[in-house]
């Protein structure tokens, strides 16, 4: 096995957790509230700024160009062509303002990030980051097929663009990258850093509300906002 596979194995209780989320359960149907989305697309936007930030001081970091390269692509995809679609989305939402504060979930996950990258060795960063990549890939490809057999999916371009082969590409790049940046001593870190990243996944999702003046909360009942 390579680090990304124990680190993947050794999250197997937090992925049922977030496979199991009732928001992703109404996302992939179609019921989800349009209002719980938007907090959704909302927040995740305030995100997907602070990712970017930490993908961009990988990129500085990496060992050699071409995983430089890759890292400052993402970084490039995750401020422009993701928020682009957020924007989209909003836009098809009703537009009008959104919000200008990250929620306490969104902000914790970002600092934990960015501490990361500007702080952790390159491999332990490279292991942070790696959640978003992976969990989103994972999430879409399991979403995918349910929402494409819905007539009219109001969120079928949101589900489809992380089951889109390109950015399945770009989670498979992130897993090789992560991998041979790993070394014995210091996996036990960056299999540490890739479970608090995921529990962020987690907690992110779980912290919006379902519905409009809904209670955000993870499946065990617990909260980080």
């Amino acid at each position: 096995m390579t680090t990304t596979d124990r680190a993947w194995a050794g999250t197997a209780e937090l992925r049922a957790g977030i496979d199991a989320l009732p928001f992703l359960a109404d996302l992939a149907d179609g019921t989800l509230e349009p209002t719980a989305f938007r907090a959704y697309l909302e927040q995740d936007a305030l995100y997907l700024a602070g990712y970017a930030k930490a993908l961009a001081l990988l990129a500085a970091r990496a060992p050699d160009p071409a995983a430089g390269a890759f890292w400052a692509s993402s970084a490039h995809t995750a401020a422009v062509v993701e928020t682009s679609l957020h924007a989209d989305l909003l836009e098809l939402l009703g537009g009008g303002p959104r919000a200008e504060e990250p929620s306490p979930t969104c902000r914790a996950y970002v600092s934990y990030l960015v501490a990361t990258a500007a702080t952790e060795p390159y491999a332990v960063a490279c292991a942070a980051v790696l959640p978003c990549f992976w969990v989103y890939a994972h999430t879409g490809a399991r979403l995918a097929p349910a929402a494409r057999a819905v007539p009219d999916h109001p969120y079928l371009r949101w589900v489809t663009t992380y089951d889109d082969p390109g950015f399945q590409e770009s989670a498979r790049r992130a897993r090789e990258l992560t991998d041979a940046a790993a070394t014995p001593d210091l996996e036990p870190a960056m299999l540490r850093s890739f479970a608090v990243a995921t529990a962020y996944e987690r907690d992110f999702w779980s912290s919006v509300p379902r519905q409009s003046g809904g209670s955000a909360g993870t499946s065990d009942g617990s909260s980080t906002a």
